[in-house]
């Protein structure tokens, strides 16, 4: 029986509510540094942006929520990283400076990254001033950066972890807890992946908020007990967009409907008008990083420039530049609209006209453009909630539910939540959560996976709970067989394994092979047996371990990811021997060697660059005969 192979095909189901509870539920809090309990928490909101991130908390004094800001009066931290070359970190305003003068070890929008694959991103990966491997898979992308290999995870980790000293700094304490906000239609492969770079940066993330969410508390909307509203969040950031359709009745947030594009923001506007300007300056090689860097910036400046000036002139490199705001508008006109093609989607998927809207917040720093406010006001025939800084407004929102974990604030609903993490094995001995902890209950979650090996007939599903990431160290509930699936290739069927906890924390587990209809079900306890001090211990022990937890898992995927690309390598090989120079045999042969000591030496990063060095190497005769194998498909056929 094998483990699972999981399959990039993920699905969020969007959890329910559950009534008010008295329980604390696995709640600690630890000093990283010296290791100790703390014997008061200091909770932070973070809003980890494409452009720009901030941390925020609510004033003891106040009870107001506010950004955090360093001497120089600033709150917003870019959310660029720069590697030197001995890949020490700098993150923020000191690696923006880098960016003309490194572009290639300078990584900026991170966030558009999280849980993608390069295939999601191959469109616009020219775009980027710096490396994006092409590994021809599904599994997540990677940046490579001198001799080193980058996960999104990691990147934003840095990020984070500048964050959390920026907080202690300014606030004089230790900061180990907080509440970090995503899209509301993040799936769960990104809202994992963001629970994993605060872990990295050594945060325990009580909670993953939609940014919505967040954005309404910032506004107090849904602060009244008595409140009864359904709002619109209009979020147009650096490189994300969504709109969000909220019932809010009793301070529970109801999400009805979400619309967006993970692909849609300021980051488009720029580069609309860096095309805009490239028309202008005498041809440039395309490949040349320090050029489209200087373009970009120019754009970005433009974009800001023209929110309250009517004409922009600049130069670059000599050469004049100029763009006024009414072809700045028209540049970016099918983006506002493709907007607003979002809103009325989110509308109807909700069965409400723009009439039954009480009240459209505008987040992100985008919603500054006058031509996104005109039109946005227009479409839903309402005064915008704009007062608010709208790069701040999703880290005040996080503030105040952190206010409100903290036990600070009594007078809005906190729901009931699991304890621990709850997931599956899958291949290497690594842990994928499906249900992470905090989640408020009852909650359903699934996800699909398929088989590791041809012809393979059977599944072992083994249920885990903890926060660590290699499920050695974490705690099995449940385990049992899923049998009778068809034979086909590997990758082929299709299982689906659900997760559903009810309101009494009972875990009901199944699985299903989608093409046959075989299905099995299990119903387990998750807590039983565990007390609150052991849970703390468990949480503890991940906080500890959360540096060589992360590297073990990256080696462990990385392995595993080497050893599948060998494997069908080889097969390749055999059957397509014929079509093969003996020199190409030699020399992909000779790479899959290098591949096989890599994974002995046990080296992640020497891994990953062994493995692009093999695909490098196998790529023009796999295509050679892809081509062959389509122009024998094709005799005798007609194309009309």
């Amino acid at each position: 029986m094998k483990a699972l192979s999981k399959k990039n095909l993920v699905k969020h189901i969007q959890p329910t509510f559950a009534p008010k509870s008295k329980k604390n539920m696995g709640k600690v809090a630890i000093n990283i540094a010296t290791g100790s309990l703390q014997t008061k928490d200091t909770i932070v909101g973070i809003d980890l942006g494409t452009t720009n991130s901030l941390i925020a908390i609510v004033r003891e004094d106040t009870k107001a929520p506010i950004a955090l800001r360093e001497i120089d009066g600033l709150t917003l931290v870019p959310s660029i990283v720069y590697f030197d070359e001995f890949n020490n970190p700098l993150v923020g305003t000191a690696a923006r400076e880098k960016l003309i003068e490194a572009p290639e070890r300078t990584i900026y929008s991170a966030k558009r990254l999280m849980g993608k694959s390069y295939k999601d991103v191959s469109e616009h990966a020219a775009s980027f001033a710096y490396k994006i491997i092409d590994d021809n898979t599904d599994s997540l992308l990677k940046v490579q950066v001198n001799d080193k290999f980058y996960t999104p995870i990691d990147l934003s980790a840095e990020i984070l972890r500048e964050l959390k000293k920026r907080g202690e700094h300014i606030l004089k304490t230790s900061i180990t807890k907080a509440v970090i906000t995503v899209p509301a239609y993040f799936n769960d492969a990104q809202r994992q992946a963001t629970r994993d770079s605060g872990k990295l940066a050594g945060l325990d993330v009580l909670r993953i908020v939609n940014e919505p969410t967040a954005a309404s508390l910032a506004y107090g909307l849904g602060v009244s007990a008595d409140e009864e509203k359904t709002i619109a969040v209009y979020d147009l950031g650096g490189g994300t967009f969504d709109v969000s359709i909220l019932h809010i009745i009793n301070g529970i947030f109801e999400v009805y409907s979400t619309h967006g594009d993970t692909y849609l923001g300021g980051d488009d506007m720029d580069r609309l008008v860096a095309d805009f300007f490239k028309k202008q300056l005498p041809s440039k090689d395309e490949h040349d990083k320090k050029h489209l860097q200087e373009l970009r910036l120019k754009a970005e400046e433009a974009k800001k420039y023209l929110s309250n000036n009517e004409f922009f002139e600049s130069e670059i490199d000599g050469q004049k530049i100029l763009i006024n705001k009414e072809q700045f508008n028209s540049l970016i006109l099918p983006l506002v609209e493709r907007t607003l093609n979002s809103c009325r989607l989110a509308l109807k998927d909700a069965t409400l006209t723009p009439d039954k809207i009480d009240a459209v917040v505008m987040v992100g720093g985008s919603t500054r453009v006058p031509l996104v406010k005109e039109k946005v006001k227009s479409f839903f025939g309402k005064e915008l909630f704009d007062q608010l800084n709208p790069d701040e407004v999703v880290a005040l929102g996080a503030a105040v539910q952190a206010d409100i974990l903290a036990g600070n604030n009594t007078e809005m609903l906190l729901l009931d939540v699991t304890p621990l993490s709850l997931g599956l094995e899958t291949m290497g001995g690594l842990m994928d959560v499906l249900i992470p902890r905090n989640s408020k209950i009852p909650t359903k979650a699934g996800r699909q996976y398929t088989t590791q090996k041809d012809g393979q007939g059977g599944m072992r599903i083994s249920v885990f709970q903890g926060e660590r990431d290699l499920v050695q160290d974490n705690r099995k509930l449940a385990e049992f067989n899923l049998t009778g699936i068809p034979a086909m290739p590997a990758g082929l069927p299709k299982v689906e394994v659900s997760f559903l906890i009810d309101a009494d924390g009972i875990l009901k587990v199944s699985a299903k092979e989608l093409r046959s209809g075989i299905q099995q079900t299990i119903e387990v306890k998750p807590q039983y047996g565990l007390t609150d001090e052991q849970v703390e211990q468990m949480l503890m022990d991940s906080l500890t371990h959360a540096k060589d937890d992360i590297a073990t898992r990256a080696l462990v995927e990385a392995t595993t990811e080497a050893t599948q690309m060998l494997e069908t390598t080889e097969t390749f090989l055999e059957k397509h021997k014929d079509m093969l120079t003996e020199e190409e045999v030699n020399i992909t042969m000779a790479k899959m060697k290098d591949v096989t000591q890599a994974i002995f030496n046990k080296n992640k990063n020497l891994i990953q660059k062994e493995m692009e060095t093999l695909n490098e190497v196998s790529r023009p005769f796999a295509e050679r005969v892809m081509d062959a194998a389509l122009k024998d498909a094709m005799k005798g056929k007609k194309i009309v």
